[in-house]
């Protein structure tokens, strides 16, 4: 059975602002820019800003039987259950490449922060102690 660890939905609405915000800046500029490429390039960074707005909600980790899916705000990282050689208290996955390479990944979503409510940083916790059984299964 897969286990999806993931920030309260107050914590992925938060996230979700990191790129709705300044994307509603960028069309509001676009709207009054005079030139063509201004608009082009608002247009783009709206869309950027999107994306992110899309990761940052999604955020969270994926413990699935034999491999484990990291999704951050930027990138995606997918870990064979394998490989996984502990997890650190930042928190972070630590785990080998197939050819030796240490890694090192950042489970940002489970990220405490010190102004956070204690039931938020409680939940972020509970979500590390998860992961961490779940790596220790291995």
């Amino acid at each position: 059975m897969d286990t999806e660890l993931v920030p309260t939905a107050v914590n992925r609405l938060a996230n979700t602002a990191l790129g709705l915000v300044p994307g509603a800046g960028f069309l509001v500029y676009g709207a009054g820019a005079g030139a063509g490429w201004e608009r082009a390039a608002a247009v783009a960074a709206a869309l950027a800003c999107g994306i992110l707005a899309v990761r940052g909600f999604r955020a969270g980790v994926r413990c699935e039987a034999e491999r484990l899916v990291v999704r951050g705000f930027v990138w995606t990282r997918v870990i064979p259950r394998a490989a996984v050689t502990g997890v650190t208290g930042f928190p972070a996955v630590r785990w080998t490449t197939p050819g030796g390479r240490r890694r090192w990944t950042p489970v940002t979503a489970l990220v405490e922060a010190s102004e956070e409510k204690e039931g938020t940083r409680s939940r972020k916790r509970a979500g590390v102690a998860r992961l961490r059984r779940w790596a220790a299964r291995g």
